[in-house]
């Protein structure tokens, strides 16, 4: 996947191409979906896709003061986007300069002139523009007057909700993985390197690890089960673990952790720049000040059994699965 940091990177002979425009913050299943007949589309018609999204998010710089934190940092949503087979993302800086212009202008400069568009492919509610000023159906006119056609999207729906941002974001600090995966597609997980001042060496020996400050979105605080992929690429190694969000009330200590108990864990090469993702699968309990550190030990042992019995029915329930195909 081609990815352009601004508008002067993409070449003068990009295109004729299939759009859609979002923020695409946590792509989820109704963004994959957009994003999926985009793909097909331009390869029936042997042009190219692209999706065109904005760093930072638009409402960092229209509301900073109220700016909700993200499902998905840039670097993360790039990645989800190349799983989608889209040929191109655009990341349009969005500044105070560009959240002032106009429909008609973005519509020219970007989707015309720039990318060659042909069709674009957008969710009903749909806005852009100065002060959010165009809808679709402004946005079909536009595209009747410059030559690209528009084909808009009734919003998806699980169980009968509709699939959202805000959805998604509501069930992720609820701590509902359950229901999380299921509007994305698959687990949350986030991304970050070890917290620093922690001792980590180049052979690191201790089965805990604290995760760097992460100050975009994480589940409510209380104890999971997770896993915790150590490392990038063909060297990566990945852990089931029990990681704890939270303040560790216990010990009377304000310091919000996010320490992850790696349960299969032998000797590994680890310090402070090392890449982590730490995926969320199932929620445990709430955090909980127990009497002494006695009592919490003995509730750490229950949701390490817990962790191990859930893995173990996973990879039971996978090894039948994989014996079963023909």
């Amino acid at each position: 996947m081609q990815i352009f940091l601004q508008l002067a990177d993409v070449p003068s002979d990009f295109g004729p191409s299939i759009a859609t425009i979002g923020n695409f913050d946590g792509v989820h299943c109704g963004h994959q979906w957009v994003i999926a007949e985009v793909v097909a589309q331009a390869r029936s018609l042997g042009i190219r896709s692209i999706a065109i999204t904005f760093d930072p998010h638009p409402a960092r710089v229209i509301r900073p003061e109220s700016t909700q934190p993200l499902i998905t940092p840039l670097p993360q949503k790039l990645q989800l986007l190349a799983e989608t087979g889209v040929d191109a993302v655009l990341v349009i800086p969005f500044t105070n300069e560009l959240s002032r212009m106009t429909a008609r202008t973005f519509a020219t400069e970007v989707l015309e002139h720039t990318l060659h568009v042909t069709q674009l492919h957008e969710g009903e509610n749909f806005r852009f523009g100065y002060q959010a000023e165009a809808g679709v159906e402004s946005l079909e006119a536009l595209g009747r007057e410059l030559g690209f056609g528009v084909r808009v999207y009734a919003p998806r729906h699980l169980r009968g909700e509709t699939i959202s941002s805000s959805r998604v974001r509501q069930m992720i600090a609820e701590g509902d993985m359950n229901h999380v995966r299921a509007l994305l597609g698959r687990s949350f997980a986030i991304c970050s390197t070890p917290a620093s001042g922690r001792g980590y060496g180049t052979r690191y020996t201790v089965p805990t690890i604290n995760l760097a400050p992460y100050t975009e979105l994480l589940p409510a605080n209380g104890v999971y089960i997770t896993t915790l992929t150590v490392g990038a690429g063909a060297s990566s190694e990945t852990f089931d673990a029990v990681t704890n969000i939270g303040n560790r009330p216990t010990f009377g200590a304000d310091s919000f952790t996010v320490e992850s108990h790696l349960l299969n864990f032998h000797t590994i090469e680890l310090n402070e720049d090392t890449p982590l993702t730490l995926t969320f699968l199932r929620r445990l309990r709430a955090e909980m000040r127990w009497p002494n550190p006695e009592a919490l030990k003995e509730q750490i042992g229950r949701d390490v059994a817990k962790a191990k019995r859930y893995f173990n029915i996973c990879r039971a329930v996978g090894s039948k699965l994989h014996s079963a195909r023909p």
